[in-house]
């Protein structure tokens, strides 16, 4: 090699050098820009706090996509049940777990794990308190414990059903409040959580995202972060819009729901099989979405998000007329399964006090072991209440605990023939596929069907 050569590779090396010498100064590199490219990278590690029927799957789907992934849940019992590789949700089966830990998913009680977070998405409960006010204690608790974690160039999105406004007003306020530059420095979104438990059309990743930021550059972050895991994102301009979004989406079937339910009483009244005229109604090819009703909802949500709305219009004295009216009739609803069976054992010449009632099903839907809101719940309390013997089957759920009228424990009971013939009374609450309806109607002297599930034209079957 020529002395000229060498030179020339010299001067080009010493001028490459003075280059990225003055780079950092000329060209700084944003919180922003560090966070995303760690997102896009894969290299982000992601922290999902509250690890029920909404946090796990997303922390599953979020492993899926190659994130390093840590699982944050104050329950120790559900923390060390992961971590052997098992689960407690009968829709997620332990192979799912398993294939995330190996790609490194970790569960933990530890709260200062966060240091090690990019991306903090709480999906904690926000339940209502006794008189029917937004209880946020679960969101502000964990704030507190991860105050002294929290760092800049973090992502901290909120998925837990709340009031407009929740993330901008309590949120946000709270995180400027320990110093943090939202929008520079620290991002803040909200995404509603969509997940519909045992609906095989639909998963976590499959599901659109909706997803908001309290600034332009906190949604473009959160956009890159969901967007790699999940097939569409939809962002919309507010996170007080994705608020509402999400409870737009559960009031609306709260209310049909109990329109539904309003017309059910006036059809028994005079002998209309109103789910006969639902799937009849049905069959028009537009401008009507069928609803059936049932014994009350459940769920963490429909019965709740409702009563979220109402409360943030009391706040600004616009009243919820139909919404509180949805509320009033839902609520209504095991009490009226319950009226059913005491005038169906009456008309046999039974009293309810210390008859025999088996519940099917105390789900608060089908095919799933969640038992939240669970219109069954109520029904049960009150047949105890009322002197009743009771006893359920759910293939779902092994035991309930039941706090009215007196606090107590109830074991799942096989199904079989010689069990059913025993009981006075079969109430069907929840329609589990697993049921055998076959070996019910052949033996049961009664059965009270609040879903429709069985024939009406079977002299046992009175509908509820």
């Amino acid at each position: 090699m020529s002395t000229d050569t060498v030179s020339s590779a010299l001067f080009v090396l010493k001028e490459l050098w003075e280059f990225i010498e003055i780079m950092p100064d000329t060209v700084p590199i944003s919180s922003r820009s560090e966070l995303i490219a760690r997102i896009t990278t894969k290299s982000a590690v992601i922290g999902v706090y509250g690890l029920g029927y909404t946090g796990l799957p997303l922390a599953l789907r979020f492993s899926e996509s190659g994130y390093r992934v840590i699982g944050f849940d104050v329950n120790s019992e559900k923390v060390a049940l992961l971590n052997r590789g098992e689960s407690y949700i009968k829709l997620i089966h332990p192979d799912q777990i398993k294939a995330a830990k190996s790609g490194g998913f970790t569960v933990t009680c530890d709260y200062e794990k966060t240091n090690d977070v990019d991306v903090i998405i709480l999906c904690l409960p926000t339940p209502l308190t006794a008189d029917n006010e937004p209880d946020l204690s679960y969101v502000l608790c964990a704030l507190d414990s991860l105050k002294p974690h929290l760092r800049i160039s973090q992502l901290l999105s909120l998925e837990s059903t709340t009031f407009p406004g929740t993330t901008d007003e309590i949120v946000k306020n709270y995180l400027v409040g320990l110093g943090m530059d939202i929008g520079e420095n620290f991002f803040l979104c909200y995404s509603p959580e969509r997940e519909d438990p045992g609906n095989q059309s639909y998963s976590t990743h499959s599901i659109p995202k909706i997803c908001s930021g309290t600034t332009a550059a906190c949604l473009e972050v959160a956009t890159e972060l969901y967007k790699s895991a999940i097939e569409q994102v939809i962002p919309v301009s507010s996170t007080q819009t994705a608020e509402m979004v999400k409870l737009i989406e559960n009031v609306q079937r709260a209310v049909n729901v109990a329109l539904i339910n309003e017309i059910k009483m006036l059809s028994d009244k005079i002998g209309v099989d109103i789910y006969e005229a639902v799937e009849a109604a049905a069959t028009k090819p537009f401008g009507f979405t069928p609803y059936f009703p049932g014994p009350g909802i459940g769920g963490h949500c429909i019965p709740i998000d409702p009563l979220y709305l109402s409360w943030k219009s009391r706040q600004l004295d616009i009243p919820m007329r139909l919404i509180d009216a949805a509320h009033e009739i839902n609520s209504e609803m095991p009490k009226w399964v319950v009226d059913k069976l005491i005038s169906a054992l009456l008309t046999e010449g039974k009293l309810l006090c210390d008859a025999d009632v088996l519940i099917l099903g105390v789900s608060y839907k089908k095919n799933i072991d969640d038992v939240r809101e669970s219109p069954a719940l109520e029904i049960i309390s009150t047949l105890l209440e009322l002197g009743a013997n009771v006893s359920f089957s759910d293939p779902f759920n092994e035991s309930i605990k039941v706090q009215n009228p007196r606090a107590c424990t109830l074991v799942s009971q096989d199904v079989c023939s010689e069990y059913v013939r025993k009981q006075d009374a079969i109430v069907l609450v929840t329609d589990h596929d697993d049921f055998d309806y076959d070996l019910l109607i052949e033996h049961s002297s009664l059965i009270i069907d609040s879903r429709g599930k069985l024939s009406r034209h079977h002299n046992n079957v009175v509908r509820a």
